[in-house]
């Protein structure tokens, strides 16, 4: 799994030209699924969603997480995150996750990620043609890959 987090004041989601999800201070993320994902992925991911300090303390510092400051999510699955531009210039996207795999561990991600929260999380629609609006605050925009957690 592979994941874009931005860090925002707000961020919302319009489907068909109706807002989807709308969120205030918090993350947007962008979650892209390959075809060995597994639900330890998602268990890794959440944790570390989670617990990630990039909100301002009383001194300017990155030291608060998402609990800390009552943040809201959206996430938004995006398979372009595994996007394979080596030959050529038109993308590959071969090692994208196919929908079987992919649809049942972006809501177990949405769900986990919800529970860890407290409340619930804004979404997309899977496979939707989505337009994506942030303010991204900072800004901080941070990847993680669950294949690479060293």
């Amino acid at each position: 799994m592979r994941i874009v987090i931005q860090r925002v004041s707000h961020a919302s989601v319009t489907i068909e030209g109706n807002v989807k999800s709308a969120i205030q201070k918090g993350y947007l993320i962008l979650l892209g699924i390959c075809e060995k994902d597994t639900s330890e992925d998602v268990e890794w991911l959440v944790r570390k969603v989670i617990g990630l300090r990039v909100f301002d303390d009383e001194n300017g510092v990155m030291n608060r997480s998402i609990m800390d400051v009552d943040g809201e999510i959206l996430v938004i699955s995006q398979f372009t995150l595994f996007a394979s531009y080596k030959k050529g210039n038109r993308p590959s996207w071969l090692r994208a996750a196919k929908h079987e795999v992919s649809i049942p561990l972006y809501n177990e991600f949405c769900t986990k990620l919800s529970e860890a929260l407290g409340k619930k999380i804004g979404t997309g629609e899977f496979g939707a043609d989505m337009k994506v609006e942030l303010l991204n605050d900072g800004p901080v925009t941070i990847c993680m890959d669950t294949k690479n957690k060293e």
